[in-house]
Order: C-alpha cells, then structure tokens, then sequence
C-alpha cells in the first residue's frame, strides 16, 4: 500500500499542522519538539560580546586533562546560571589535535552525578567511544541514588579516553553521553569542541587563525534567577515530562554560551565552524551567503556556494562568510528561518575596518573515495519512530519498534564491507552513526547532503539510504537518534563490529 505524506502521518496520529497525539500539542513548524518559555528577564539581542572557547590544557606532549566541575556563570546579564563545566567553561575548552598523532584526554569527575565522555565525529576505540554505560563515577565517591545501568566499563573519579585521530581535518565535538541522562547532562552544560588538522587542509588559502571561528549554537530557557529550566520527571529519573517528549526548545539562542552575541569582525573572509549543540531544535540559518567548505567529517571536494543552512542536532556545516566587499560599520544579522519571535535571530556580525586579506576559497578543496553502492554486501533498514514499550503506557522513541537495550546488539558488521544502511523515520530524527562516517547516496528529499556526514537530518516521513563502511576497530557502537531527548527515551541501538 502507497501512503501519501498526510496519509503516513494521519496514521501516526499526527495532522499536516503537527499535531500529535502523543504530546498532544502544536508542534512549531519545522520542530519535533516543545517550547520551554523564560521567567527570566532577557537582554536586547546583540548587546552581549561573542566569545571563543579557550584551548584545553595539555599536561604533557599530546595528553590533555579535563575536570568535569559545577561553576555559576553569567550567561544572562547581572544573573549567574549553575551548570556543569569541562574545565569551568560553557562550552568546554576546546580540543587540538592533529591527524596520525595520537592524543590522550584524562577527564575527572568532580560532579556529583556520572558522566560519560562520547567524541562526536571521532574515529575512536569502542573503549573510548563513550558507550551509554561506560560511566565515569565521581571522584568523590558520591553515586548513591543515582540512575544505574549495569554492563558497562566502570571508571571510578577519572578515565583516560585514547583518540587515535587517524582521520581527515574536521570539526568534531564532545559531549556527556549518559544513558538515559543526555539531555540534561548536554543541556546543562557538558560540550565542547575537538578540531582535527592535518597538512592537506593546512596548505589552502582558507582564513586561518582568527578568522577561524568555532560556532556553537544552542538554545535555553531561564528561570527567574537566571537557572537553567529543564522538564526533568526528577534528578534522577529518565526522561522528560510528557508534554515534552518530543524534544524541548528554549527560547533564548546562544553562540558559545553567550545570548543572541554580536562579533566585530574585519572586512575580510571568516571560516565559521557551525555546530548545533541543540537538543532537538532545527535552524535554518540566513543573511549572508555562505560558501560551505566542509561537512561532519570534513572538507567537501568542492566549495558550495548557498543563500541558507538548515542544519539539525549533532550535524556540523563549515563555512566561508566574506564581509570583504562591506563598508565599515556594515551590520549583518544571522536569523533562524525555522524560529519566530526571541528565537528567530541567532548573532550579529559588525564589520570595523578594512583590513588586507589574501585568504581565498580555491575550486578543489580535497579528494576523497566515493563508496560504490554496488559494492555493498547487504542492506539494512533502520526505523526510527515513536511507540510503547516497557509494558503499560510508557511511551518512548523506538528503533525497529524496540527500545534500547545495551546488553543487545541490532546488527554485526565486518570491518571493511561496505553497506548500504536506509534509515526511515516518522517525524524530525536526526540520526547519527558512531565510529565511522557515510556518504548519502540516495534521499526523498531533492537534493541530499554532501561530502562525508555522521549525522544526517531527516523530516517526518522521510527516507534517506547511505553507505558506510566500518573499519580498524572491533567493538561495540550506536546508531541513534540525536534529538536528545529521544535518545534518552531508548531510540538507540547498538552493532558489534567485527
């Protein structure tokens, strides 16, 4: 039986406006999720400095220490925030490494819940890739009470996770990877950057230094005093309330833990490493044109000129900005194309002087293998969507119609094969693959997205197929949904690598 679009959704009990029956609520336009409304009084945008994460410490040659801490910040202006830091900073310190140098990053939990530590992006060691279970206790011995999950490789106070970085340049993150605990672990604070460099990408005119800018956009919403809202059943209980389970929107955009910020930049080419560290919001990001450069997993074969980016949780989009042909005093605002009213604008850029540049875009960036479909030893259908589980009427995010389980492995795969895996959803899943990343080679949308991806942005009753192929390391991995909170209501599963 053929399904139109409102045909597949009316049978999932969800109208052409958005409206679900499992929340019960108007989705906004181009979400699957639920907006959490400040208390707290908010600034005019574009009155607060954009800043840049500060680099992680090194305690010795390729080795970086990392303490996980609770600070008070001043996010909203006059008001301080409690959060959990990487080294008392939101973001957290960002990450420098180089392709075929291995680097160690030793991280302390000074927090009093566990953590675990997953590189995003990262062709990493299923021991160091950041397994749901895989917790990190508190140093303080702390634990009793806390949500617990067994199976895992237990660390007690600090784990040294081991990053190969045998892969191409690319703008990578971290970020708590806790089963059942994501969401609020990232929400309150726990990301940061890891950029990988390497000689192919450091021999291109592109902006360097300064002009290299990591862009991490997220969205929050504030209390009264300036702390964190998040729709938690409890300190310690999984999940969200039911009116939020499709995801929580904040109200306040921030660029590197700073609201709606404004950035003097030279009249000159900007590289702009966009990141959505969101939990489940969606941006369409317009005002400038953008020449996009790279992808997750690095730079595109060939410079893409666009007016929009539509960028999705997890995914990464690098850009050139060129302000070069603008006056002094010139004023560029970012808006957000899928937001309205506080989140409809994201920063501000402000152009000061003209400066000389010699930064250009050049017409080949990289060369990279093109997986062959017809290559493929077999396929794979990942579904991902909403159902019952647990018995009663617990509702969750499922895959394949089966929650989580991380005693279960979904899939085997040999290290080396290609595949083609089809990934198919009900609503808005951004879907991720751990350890290694694919190449899109079909889609029911018009034009798929390019160059070497991990996380790819699927629309409601979308389809999109890849082919991936795993290699060097034998283990335990996921596949999952990067809307968090979905991913803490059990829409992950897990594959072994061979």
């Amino acid at each position: 039986m053929t399904l139109s679009r409102r045909g597949f959704l009316g049978a999932l009990g969800i109208s052409a406006l958005g409206v679900s029956s499992f929340g019960g609520a108007l989705l906004p336009a181009g979400q699957t999720a639920q907006l959490l409304r400040s208390r707290a009084r908010l600034p005019e945008p574009f009155t607060v400095p954009l800043t840049i994460p500060p680099p992680a410490r090194q305690i010795a040659t390729d080795h970086y220490e990392i303490v996980q801490r609770a600070e008070s910040l001043e996010i909203l202006p006059g008001l301080r925030t409690p959060v959990l830091t990487y080294d008392g900073h939101f973001p957290g310190p960002t990450v420098v490494s180089r392709r075929g140098r291995a680097i160690t990053v030793t991280h302390r939990n000074e927090l009093d819940v566990p953590t675990v530590v997953h590189l995003h992006g990262g062709h990493t060691p299923a021991e160091s890739d950041g397994f749901p279970t895989d917790l990190l206790m508190p140093v303080s011995g702390a634990h009793q009470g806390h949500a617990m999950h067994g199976g895992g490789i237990i660390a007690h106070g600090t784990r040294d996770y081991v990053y190969p970085c045998d892969q191409p340049a690319a703008t990578l993150w971290y970020h708590d990877h806790r089963m059942d605990f994501t969401g609020p672990q990232v929400y309150r604070g726990l990301a940061g950057f890891h950029l990988v460099h390497d000689d192919e990408e450091d021999a291109l005119p592109l902006p360097k230094g300064e002009r290299d800018l990591p862009l991490m956009i997220t969205d929050r919403a504030f209390a009264e005093d300036g702390s964190l809202l998040y729709p938690s059943r409890g300190p310690e209980v999984p999940g969200v309330t039911e009116e939020y389970m499709e995801g929580v929107l904040g109200d306040v955009i921030l660029v590197n833990g700073r609201p709606w910020p404004v950035l003097e930049v030279d009249a000159a080419r900007y590289r702009l490493r966009l990141l959505n560290a969101s939990n489940a919001r969606r941006y369409r990001l317009t005002g400038l044109p953008f020449t996009q450069i790279g992808s997750d997993g690095g730079l595109l074969e060939h410079p893409v000129s666009l007016n929009e980016v539509l960028i999705a949780p997890g995914e990464r989009v690098d850009v050139v900005a060129d302000f070069s042909g603008l006056a002094a005093g010139t004023e560029v605002i970012v808006h957000n194309g899928l937001g309205s009213g506080t989140t409809a604008q994201v920063m501000k850029f402000r152009v000061t002087r003209r400066v000389q540049d010699d930064s250009r875009v050049p017409d080949v960036l990289t060369r990279f293998e093109r997986l062959d479909p017809a290559k493929a030893v077999r396929t794979r259908d990942w579904r991902f969507g909403r159902g019952k589980h647990g018995g009663g009427d617990n509702h969750g995010w499922l895959v394949n119609d089966r929650p989580f389980d991380p005693y279960r492995a979904d899939a085997t795969v040999r290290l080396g094969e290609v595949e083609i895996w089809r990934f198919s959803t009900d609503l808005h899943h951004p879907v991720h693959v751990h350890l290694n990343p694919f190449q899109v080679v079909s889609s029911s949308r018009s034009e798929p997205p390019v160059g070497w991806k991990d996380t790819v942005n699927l629309g409601p009753a979308e389809h999109v197929e890849v082919a991936v192929r795993f290699t060097d390391h034998a283990g335990r991995f996921l596949v999952h949904c990067h809307n968090l909170e979905h991913e803490d209501m059990a829409m992950m599963a897990s594959y072994d690598t061979v």
